[in-house]
């Protein structure tokens, strides 16, 4: 009997032996780094809490901001310098900022807080976005090929509707993409000209050599309509509550 357990207990220990634990170890090298990514990217998306209010000057940023944060109007409100508030949403809340429309400012304080943003409004003035459209694209380039944008989703709110002569979010939906269509040809010729000598981390978008479309690009861009004046901003509203 004795002899019969020492048998048994060394077919065991050959079995034991004979285990490939080489496809356990990749398993456990797998899952560690699965587990390390999502850390990574978990931690990444935690510090992007902010949604950014952009445009152009007398686009009604201001405006919207004051709305959100402080449920009022202004008669007159031209931001020189951003504005900063709590947004909140039932249980919900996340830093508003509004950056200053124009052009020798908000580039500087767009830098100070595009690392941070999870969302970004741009605002159009939709009565003078036919006139204003160069301008209009060039900014909406400059935020949307800026590498540290592309993690943002981007809410196009064509502002003013409220006024007789405003264009529809699809007529300027149509418009910007065909000056964005420009702006990339003009800025591609530049930069092959002039080379990346500001060492800025910029994209180039959509599709090389076919035109414009905002299908054509990662983001997750939207297009929606609103009135500050009326207080007309279920569409932002909702957007933002999408996201928090």
């Amino acid at each position: 009997m004795d002899k019969l357990n020492e048998n048994a207990r060394q077919r065991k220990q050959i079995k034991l032996g004979e285990i490939d634990t080489g496809p356990i170890i990749v398993a456990l090298l797998l899952g560690f780094i699965a587990v390390a990514i999502f850390v990574i990217l978990r931690r990444r998306s935690a510090g992007r809490k902010d949604f950014l209010l952009t445009g152009l000057s007398e686009s009604g940023k201001s405006a919207i901001f004051m709305q959100l944060i402080h449920g009022k109007f202004p008669a007159t409100f031209t931001s020189i310098k951003e504005n900063v508030g709590d947004y909140r949403t039932g249980s919900a809340s996340a830093r508003l900022v509004d950056i200053p429309g124009h052009y020798r400012v908000r580039d500087k304080c767009l830098e100070l807080y595009k690392h941070r943003a999870k969302g970004i409004v741009f605002v159009v003035d939709s009565v003078t976005a036919h006139k204003d459209i160069r301008d209009v694209a060039d900014f909406l380039y400059t935020i949307l090929s800026d590498s540290a944008t592309q993690p943002c989703s981007v809410l196009v709110l064509c502002n003013k509707q409220d006024q007789t002569t405003a264009k529809s979010a699809q007529v300027i939906k149509s418009l910007l993409e065909s000056e964005l269509h420009t702006v990339r040809d003009t800025r591609s010729r530049k930069l092959q000209s002039v080379g990346d000598e500001d060492g800025s981390k910029s994209i180039t978008l959509g599709k090389p050599g076919r035109d414009f479309e905002f299908s054509h690009i990662a983001q997750n861009i939207q297009f929606a309509e609103a009135s500050a004046k009326d207080t007309e901003l279920d569409p932002l509203t909702d957007w933002l509550a999408r996201l928090l």
